[in-house]
Parts: structure tokens; C-alpha cells; sequence
């Protein structure tokens, strides 16, 4: 048996110095008792501004009676989250990818300030996610963090919905496919609860991804947000995470480059969204292992897409949990040797083992078609690829999970901004066959990196998500479809490849021969980049300005960079 390490908290608690402390935390509720006993953080990610983490204040209470439970003593904190649903399409979703952040460095400060022992994070929409990851990797303290659960999905009209079905609807509206009131029947009834948006949304593959990381506990995300089960698990997070403090069990003993694809295989096998790759890259920088672009790539080749989740599929988050969870999606891998099974987690057993037991309590369920076995899959490669080439030297991020285009060459309809192309877009004047360029929407020209799903929505509701595609050095949403061309990198503020494109310069994007390019003569792209300049930010003052002085490429993970 491991001998119990010395905690951190004992230095702020103990001896005669510390009375002052101790009078301090008496006076917020503490005893003698509560600060004999280890003291674990529970980091919240509470918000009252979405459905999404709109839970995590009652859940807190069951972590926290878990952690008492097992002789620990909780300490609640707070820390920021931004809505990209709520956010989307306006200046708002820039705060977005900096709120990641913002959420990793503002847990660090608190369990770095008051010397706590391990935490547990509460987490829901996108970037609270990441963030929590990536303070638990930087801190290397013992804990985990919990998923809020997925939103349960709405009913209109005898049909399951989820807010990508509102964003279509908007397209379908401006179209005249449908009327304002059938719009507002939609909106009134899709997100109909607490839980972060239910198909394998940001939200979601994030979630799975971290289980298949090892940081949090196998199947705890699953369960919904609403569902009467939830609070046990929640209880039970609290109970384990007293348990890896007591073993010292620190993320650094378990994360491994073979834990990174992992996370990897559970993102591709299930069509997860993109943003999985700018994450687990922060991710991966945080715990000082060494992750590239092209891994993502190489591990979608060998991985299926078996999991049949929206939006390339037919099923929502709670579909997957009923059929077996996370859990089937990782036996169905481990039996095909696409995974490693002797990759450890955070509670000490390897994800093989918490898969068996997994599997004991809560088998597939009889019938389910869910997820599929690994010789039938919807493809036989993963839903996300790598591209390069001329417009993405540094490479550019793709979902192929869905649709089958594996090649577009249109003329390119250029936007230097996502406002610009949205009022293009509702004007109708994108064309079958063209190739929407927005630019200017990278980590350091946006800032933040925005996402495009008002775009992309409107495009597929207007019924050009088959005949066009679009590329950005902006983000997509993971309920984004369609050959729909991400994180390009270099981003266009830096100088990169997509500043110099022009309108009517034909586009070629390639998924077999993973290319994104552009037929332009280099004399003429070399006369283009005499005279580019990059364009002054609008911000010069507070988060947004440091965010956009720090920031490194998407092909990186767009993390900030610890020398400037």
C-alpha cells in the first residue's frame, strides 16, 4: 500500500503561525475537525447564463457530501463560463476560446493560493472543459473532473431536436422553407432543460475524450444532467477523489502519449467535433507531452467511425448512455486493438479494467444500433482529418463525418469576417459550387477564434450544405456538417496563406489526398504579399488585447505563450 503523501494544506493550517488562517476559515464555517482532514477543492463552473452548466450548483452539494463522506473536506469555488450557443454569431462568441483560459489559470490561482490538497471540477459547455483539463495537467494535483451531463432532448412535431436544429431552422426561415412561427414553435421547445447541448457536440466528444484521458472517472459523464441518477455519481466523483489525494495519485503518474490517442480514437470513432484537436493539444502542452497535428491524422486512419451520433448521425448524447455509454464505445475499440487498454486513470485502474467493470454494470443494451460493431462502421476512417498544402502549411482541421464530398474546387467568395459572410449568406448570394473564405477569425486576428455554426447553419438550412464549402481560420461549432475547413494555420493575421486569397481564385479542398490549395500563380501571390498588412485589432486595452499578444497557432492548440 502506497503511504499517504504529505499535504499541501498542512502548511496553511497547521502549527501556531497558522492561528490567523484557522480564525479566518472558522469564520467562513470551518472546524477544528474540517481542517484536520485533507481539503479539496470543488471547482464550479456554475452559470446562470446557459442550460448548460445551470445544474452544477446542486451538484456541487453531492460532490461535496461524497468528499465528507470519505473523510475530506470540501471547499467550493467559482470560476467563469461563456455560452457558445448563446454567444454564437456575435461579437460575444470572442470570449469563448479565452474563457479557456481565463478557467485554467483562475483554478490554478486558488488551489495554488490556498494550498489545497486535490479538487474536483465541475464542468459543462465547451470551454470549461479544456480549461479544467488543463489546470489539473499544469497543477499535477490529485482529482478529476465531472461532466454536468448532456441536455435531454427536445419534442417537436414527433421528432427528437437539439439547438442545431434551431441554427438550421434559422436558413430554412430565411429560405422560406419554413415561417417565423414554425421557427419559434422550434426554439420554444429544443433545449427544454439543464445539461450541455445533447448530440456529440464540443461538449460531449469533450467529455468522452476525457474519460478516455483517464482525468475523469469512466461513465460518470454520461448520465444527463436531469437524470435521478445523477447526484450518486456525483457523490461517488466526491468519494474517489478523496482516494486519489490520499494515494497522491497525480495526473503526471497517468497521462501518456498513448492516453492522448485514446482520447484521440474515442473523438474519431464516435464523428466527435473538431475542436476536440485544438483542445487535447492544450491539453497535451499542459502535461509536457509532446502531441502534433498529424497524430490526430494518423490515428482517424486506423480508427472507425462506429458511433452513429449527431450531427453526422441519427442519435443524440442520451441515446449513447442508454445503449451502453462511453464504456461500449471503448470495449467495442479495446476489442479491436485500437486503443490501449493498459493507459491509467485517474482512480489508479488502467481504462481496460474500468471498462470490465464498466461493462458489469452496465452492459449493452440488447438491440441497440447506437454503436456499431468495428467491421460494420458508418466509414472506415475516423470523422475528423488533418489537411495541408498551399492555404495550410501548418495544416487545417476537417470533419468528414457525415457527408460524403471528398473533393470540392469552387471559386473563392472571400469575407473578413464572420458578419460579413453571415450578411452574404442571408442575402442568398452564395452559389452552388462556391467556396466561402472567412479569414481574420484566428486566435490572434479574431481574438479568440470564433465559431461559425450561424454560418454553417444557415448554409444547410438554405440546402447549400452538399454543394458548397468553407474555409476559416476561425473554428466550427461541433454541431457543424459539411466540407466545412478549419483552424487554418498560419491564421491570416500572422501572414498566413489564406490573407492573400482572392475572389474568384479557385479553391481545390482534397480529403483523400488531404490538401487544401489554391490555383494562383506565384507571381501573383508573391505581388499580394508585398503588399499585404496586417489589420489593426479593435481591442488595445484588457483580456481580449492580451489574449491576442500571447496566443500561438491553432496548429498548436492556440495556447498563450508563458514568455511574453
Amino acid at each position: 500500500m502506497e503511504s499517504q503523501p504529505e499535504l499541501p494544506s498542512r502548511r496553511l493550517v497547521v502549527g501556531r503561525e497558522r492561528a490567523a488562517a484557522r480564525a479566518m476559515l472558522k469564520g467562513a464555517g470551518f472546524t477544528d475537525a474540517d481542517l484536520a482532514r485533507p481539503l479539496i477543492g470543488v471547482a464550479s463552473t456554475w452559470i446562470e447564463t446557459m442550460p448548460c452548466n445551470l445544474g452544477l450548483r446542486a451538484l456541487a452539494e453531492d460532490v461535496k457530501r461524497g468528499i465528507r463522506e470519505a473523510g475530506g473536506t470540501p471547499m467550493e469555488f467559482n470560476t467563469i463560463a461563456v455560452s457558445d450557443g448563446v454567444a454564437m454569431g456575435t461579437q460575444g462568441m470572442k470570449a469563448s476560446l479565452v474563457s479557456r483560459e481565463v478557467i485554467a489559470d483562475s483554478i490554478e490561482l486558488v488551489c495554488r493560493g490556498h494550498l489545497l490538497d486535490g479538487f474536483v471540477a465541475l464542468v459543462g459547455c465547451d470551454k470549461t472543459i479544456p480549461g479544467a483539463a488543463m489546470a489539473l495537467a499544469r497543477l499535477d494535483l490529485p482529482g478529476c473532473l465531472l461532466y454536468g451531463g448532456s441536455i435531454q432532448p427536445g419534442r417537436f412535431r414527433g421528432r427528437d431536436v437539439t439547438v442545431i436544429d434551431v441554427f438550421e431552422a434559422i436558413g430554412s426561415a430565411e429560405a422560406g422553407r419554413i415561417t417565423d412561427d414554425d421557427l419559434r414553435a422550434l426554439e420554444d421547445v429544443a433545449c427544454p432543460g439543464a445539461g450541455a447541448c445533447g448530440g456529440q457536440f464540443t461538449a460531449n466528444t469533450m467529455a468522452m475524450a476525457i474519460e478516455l484521458l483517464g482525468v475523469a472517472p469512466l461513465q460518470t459523464g454520461g448520465i444527463a444532467a436531469t437524470d435521478p441518477a445523477k447526484p450518486e455519481v456525483a457523490a461517488e466523483v466526491g468519494r474517489q477523489a478523496v482516494a486519489m489525494v490520499r494515494s497522491g495519485r497525480r495526473p503526471s503518474r497517468y497521462l501518456s502519449q498513448a492516453s492522448f490517442h485514446n482520447a484521440i480514437a474515442g473523438v474519431m470513432a464516435t464523428g466527435g467535433s473538431t475542436n476536440a484537436v485544438l483542445h487535447l493539444l492544450a491539453i497535451a502542452d499542459e502535461a509536457g507531452i509532446e502531441l502534433t497535428l498529424d497524430e490526430f491524422d494518423a490515428v482517424s486512419r486506423r480508427t472507425p467511425w462506429i458511433a452513429d451520433l449527431r450531427p453526422g448521425g441519427r442519435y443524440n448524447a442520451v441515446d449513447l448512455t442508454r445503449a451502453g455509454g462511453v464504456a461500449l464505445v471503448v470495449q467495442r475499440l479495446l476489442g479491436a486493438h485500437l486503443i490501449d487498454g493498459d493507459a491509467g486513470t485517474c482512480t489508479g485502474a488502467s481504462l481496460a479494467a474500468a471498462v470490465a467493470a464498466a461493462a458489469a454494470t452496465a452492459p449493452e443494451r440488447p438491440g441497440q444500433d447506437v454503436v456499431r460493431p468495428v467491421e460494420s462502421p458508418l466509414q472506415p476512417t475516423g470523422g475528423t482529418v488533418i489537411l495541408h498544402g498551399a492555404l495550410a502549411p501548418d495544416g487545417a482541421v476537417l470533419k468528414v463525418a457525415g457527408h460524403e464530398r471528398r473533393r470540392h474546387t469552387g471559386p473563392a467568395r472571400v469575407f473578413d469576417s464572420e458578419e460579413e459572410a453571415m450578411a452574404a449568406v442571408a442575402a442568398r448570394a452564395i452559389v452552388p459550387g462556391d467556396v466561402v473564405v472567412i479569414r481574420y477569425e484566428g486566435p490572434r486576428g479574431g481574438p479568440g477564434m470564433r465559431e461559425m455554426l450561424g454560418i454553417t447553419g444557415a448554409l444547410v438550412g438554405q440546402g447549400l450544405g452538399d454543394a458548397v464549402a468553407l474555409i476559416t481560420d476561425g473554428r466550427f461549432s461541433g454541431a457543424t456538417h459539411g466540407l466545412m475547413v478549419g483552424h487554418v494555420a498560419p491564421e491570416a493575421q500572422v501572414g498566413g496563406p489564406i490573407a492573400l486569397l482572392a475572389d474568384g481564385d479557385a479553391v481545390t479542398i482534397d480529403v483523400d489526398a488531404r490538401v487544401v490549395a489554391a490555383a494562383v500563380a506565384p507571381a501573383t501571390w508573391a505581388a499580394r504579399q508585398q503588399v499585404w498588412r496586417p489589420r489593426p485589432s479593435a481591442f488595445t486595452r484588457g483580456a481580449y488585447a492580451r489574449y491576442a499578444r500571447l496566443v500561438g497557432s491553432a496548429a498548436r492548440g492556440a495556447v498563450l505563450s508563458a514568455d511574453a
